[in-house]
């Protein structure tokens, strides 16, 4: 259906049925009730919580097991995000925080792969990116800075990318 075949058919309804119809594409579908959670009680500190633990979890587990550090996990709470619109600022605090844990749990082992350190790359692009599409950059402007430094230290492979993406941003 299109967009404008499914305005008409809107518009064709009643009050009551539109409400019927609205009731009912919430208790059938999750991803309705949660972006109507969100839009009505955004409670942004908590997802921001929530998501921070969740990818701490995936590099260092509470219970000692072995770290499966997939940097998908953050990634899908990233665009689960923004598709809700969370604020601005909440969201780039996650997308560096992502950065900055994978960073930590690099910096004391030798055999951190060329794949992580691209994926961690992307990552940072993402963020910085966002962070100046946003105008929200003043706020992060450290972080970055901190990101790109940490990548030097570390002497990922491809550190020159974080340089590069760091004075462009700078």
């Amino acid at each position: 259906m299109s967009k404008r075949a499914f305005k008409k058919y809107i518009k064709s309804l009643k009050k009551e049925e539109l409400e019927d119809q609205i009731l009912d594409l919430y208790n059938r579908f999750d991803e309705v009730k949660t972006f109507y959670n969100f839009v009505f009680n955004p409670n942004e500190d908590k997802l921001v919580r929530e998501a921070k633990f969740k990818i701490s979890k995936e590099y260092f587990p509470p219970n000692n097991r072995k770290p499966k550090t997939r940097r998908s996990v953050a990634q899908k709470l990233i665009k689960h995000f923004l598709k809700l619109e969370m604020e601005p600022h909440a969201l780039a605090d996650i997308m560096l925080y992502n950065i900055e844990v994978a960073q930590t749990y690099s910096k004391d082992r030798d055999n951190i792969s060329e794949a992580f350190q691209k994926s961690i790359f992307k990552s940072f692009e993402q963020a910085v990116n966002y962070v100046i599409d946003k105008g929200v950059s003043d706020e992060f402007i450290k972080r970055i800075y901190k990101i790109g430094e940490e990548a030097e230290e570390q002497n990922w492979y491809n550190s020159y990318q974080f340089e590069t993406i760091k004075d462009r941003f700078l």
